[in-house]
């Protein structure tokens, strides 16, 4: 069988390599300046109240640095009425569980945020062999404030402001794709229940006494820290996505023999 792809020679490959490389450097490049200006925003005090359930207790926000300067939270979707957690946010948290250790010895937590009960979590992270902290945020506006969870009736009115503009996503029970409809099921609830939870990340740094939120991203926004899809952008076929083919990590088949021609 002949590949449809284009074929050539290495002296043919290595031309064209060296094209992608310029781009390639031209992208890290600007990368390098969006990370700058991130870094730039103006930081914005925190001067309400959240508490939140951890594993050492209940806790306010500066409590979830550990004594850090800097604090990264993953707004993990696991609504209160979810059986499980999101896969999408399962498999970032894949990505993500072993890099916690390290940032935590370079003045960074990394901490995951949902607003299921905490012993909900505390399963949930047995189930799949984590180790990075998650705290509960059962009560209380944080998740609402960092526009990560809505109301049915901001979901019904809509006026749900996700991803810095409003009505995105609103879905109702009468427009739901196939794959959201999937990821319900998988969590234990119907589509409006799970879409009242979105995924996201936010940065907040403690200076002087002070919490500062620094920075939130939404949506694609968090593809950056979705790990496999770094690899398979690497990968000779790229995401080569036809629908949701991923699971929860131990929901795949054991056999990893499968092939395709």
């Amino acid at each position: 069988m002949t590949t449809e792809h284009t074929t050539g020679t290495r002296e043919e490959w290595l031309a064209a390599r060296l094209d992608l490389l310029k781009a390639e450097k031209e992208h890290t490049r600007r990368g390098d300046a969006l990370a700058r200006q991130r870094q730039d925003l103006p930081w914005v005090r925190v001067d309400k109240t959240y508490r939140f359930e951890t594993d050492e207790g209940s806790a306010a926000l500066v409590d979830l640095f550990k004594g850090r300067s800097q604090l990264l939270v993953y707004h993990f979707m696991f609504g209160p009425d979810y059986k499980a957690g999101c896969p999408s946010c399962s498999a970032i948290a894949d990505g993500f569980d072993g890099v916690a250790v390290h940032l935590a010895n370079h003045d960074v937590t990394l901490m995951a945020v949902s607003r299921a009960p905490l012993a909900k979590l505390r399963a949930y992270k047995d189930r799949m062999g984590w180790t990075f902290p998650w705290a509960s945020a059962p009560g209380g506006d944080f998740n609402f404030d960092f526009n990560v969870s809505f109301t049915e009736e901001q979901q019904r009115e809509g006026t749900v402001e996700y991803n810095y503009q409003r009505g995105g996503h609103a879905m109702d029970a009468t427009a739901v794709p196939p794959p959201v409809a999937e990821f319900a099921a998988a969590c234990g609830t119907d589509a409006p229940t799970y879409v009242r939870e979105r995924p996201g990340m936010s940065a907040f740094v403690h200076e002087d006494g002070v919490v500062y939120h620094t920075y939130s991203t939404y949506a694609r926004g968090v593809d950056g820290v979705w790990g496999m899809y770094q690899w398979l952008d690497r990968a000779p076929k790229g995401r080569n996505e036809t629908g949701v083919w991923w699971r929860r990590h131990d929901e795949y088949p054991k056999s990893t023999a499968q092939r395709r021609g």
